[in-house]
């Protein structure tokens, strides 16, 4: 792990609220805390758009390496701010034109984190529920502690989880989605980890702690390589097989002729660390 040499700020938002998100930088890891705890870090739209501007930031340093995403309070994120939603039935269409920009605020913040450079790590402690489920479904990968629990509840109040079933469909198996997704039941952290929603179960209140060093293990890697890496993985995973196979081979000629693949090569053969080039 790098030395605790962090360097703290806050996202501006209105003067005199506490700032709905957080930014800490651990040597090159980003931290984003999703800092809204008396709501339950819901996915509000003060929330998306931080956290649009925040991502725009990090895709275009060459500072950072990777990021976590991680919850103040007791819950991970209980997704979006129903009080909210509820308060634009008045509006003349019923709250239509609102909940359209909303979903496309939503939508666009899980696009801009799968399009993201660097890999992104969820860090949950408590619930991560409906859209706060799809957050870390997103997320490339994700460590959660004992504590933590998933579920996409929209079935139990007439409103089925249809944009958090994008990511959730993509990470699990048909049928353990589909399970969530009808009966709005919660899992575990256990059960998640067993179906492949996330990638490690830690004790509770070490979710932060875990999922940095994950990323240290990453940034440890060439930067050149992980981003080429993560945008070859979500590309080809929407294609079918031959169409996939010939877009890896194109990459893998595209990677061997870069200078820190013949760098990893050389240090291989000749048994030392290698030293990237990270351009």
């Amino acid at each position: 792990m790098p030395p605790a040499t962090s360097v703290f700020s806050s996202i501006p938002v209105m003067v005199d609220e506490p700032p709905p998100l957080l930014r800490e930088d651990v040597g090159s890891i980003a931290v984003l805390t999703l800092n809204r705890p008396q709501a339950r870090n819901t996915l509000s739209e003060e929330m998306l758009a931080v956290l649009r501007r925040e991502l725009a930031g990090i895709a275009a340093s060459v500072h950072v390496r990777a990021l976590v995403i991680a919850g103040n309070g007791p819950a991970f994120s209980a997704g979006h701010d129903l009080k909210q939603v509820t308060a634009r039935r008045s509006d003349a269409d019923g709250g239509r034109g609102y909940l359209g920009r909303l979903m496309e605020s939503c939508s666009g913040v899980m696009l801009a984190m799968l399009r993201l450079p660097q890999p992104i790590i969820a860090a949950v402690e408590g619930p991560a529920t409906a859209a706060g489920c799809q957050l870390v479904a997103t997320c490339d990968l994700a460590v959660a502690s004992t504590g933590a629990s998933f579920c996409t509840p929209g079935v139990n109040i007439g409103l089925f989880c249809s944009t958090p079933m994008v990511a959730l469909s993509r990470n699990v198996a048909r049928k353990h989605a589909m399970e969530m997704l009808l009966t709005g039941d919660s899992i575990t952290a256990e059960e998640a980890y067993r179906i492949g929603l996330i990638n490690h179960v830690v004790p509770a209140g070490t979710a932060r702690e875990q999922a940095l060093a994950l990323a240290h293990r990453i940034t440890e890697k060439s930067a050149a390589v992980v981003k080429l890496g993560k945008q070859t993985f979500y590309k080809q995973i929407e294609m079918g097989v031959a169409d996939a196979y010939r877009h890896a081979n194109e990459v893998m000629v595209q990677n061997m002729m870069m200078q820190d693949a013949t760098e990893g090569i050389a240090a291989f053969i000749e048994k030392r660390p290698p030293r990237w080039d990270n351009r």
